[in-house]
């Protein structure tokens, strides 16, 4: 079960969820990929987590790699399978994405490394700006947003 180019087994990565509210709205941090795999499609800041570093280390580190943005990991908020299947029974590629809620210290999202775009987008509308969304982004997205609200009271 492995492809000629990627590992026999899972990858394991990680993506930020940076929470913040302004305008009378929360809103989260998107990119838009820049690069294969995904490339024009949006989600959260991340990657793969280096050895010897822990996904909460990563998740932050992604995140001003990608956005510019400095911001403190909260916790762990949940798992993303992500499983790109070629022939019925195959698996080409699998990813296991940490999901890191993140608290915004400094900065605005700036697209650079693998980014096209970066953007500040409002939770509540996150389905209804037309946005090519990857997987589970608007379902993580209101799932921080739950979370978020209950760590900052």
């Amino acid at each position: 079960m492995s492809t000629l180019d990627g590992p026999a087994r899972p990858v394991l990565g990680t993506i930020a969820v940076v929470c913040r509210h302004f305008g009378g709205q929360d809103h989260v941090i998107l990119v838009q990929r820049g690069k294969e795999p995904n490339a024009g499609w949006w989600g959260f800041p991340g990657g793969h987590v280096e050895m010897g570093e822990t996904a909460l280390q990563a998740a932050a580190r992604e995140l001003m790699e990608e956005t510019g943005v400095t911001a403190r990991p909260l916790e762990y908020l949940t798992n993303v399978d992500v499983i790109s299947r070629g022939a019925p029974g195959t698996a080409l590629r699998q990813y296991l994405l940490t999901v890191v809620l993140c608290e915004h210290l400094s900065g605005d999202p700036v697209p650079d490394d693998d980014a096209e775009q970066a953007e500040w987008i409002p939770v509540d509308g996150i389905e209804t700006r037309g946005l090519q969304l990857l997987d589970q982004v608007a379902e993580v997205a209101r799932l921080a947003q739950a979370r978020w609200r209950v760590l900052s009271r």
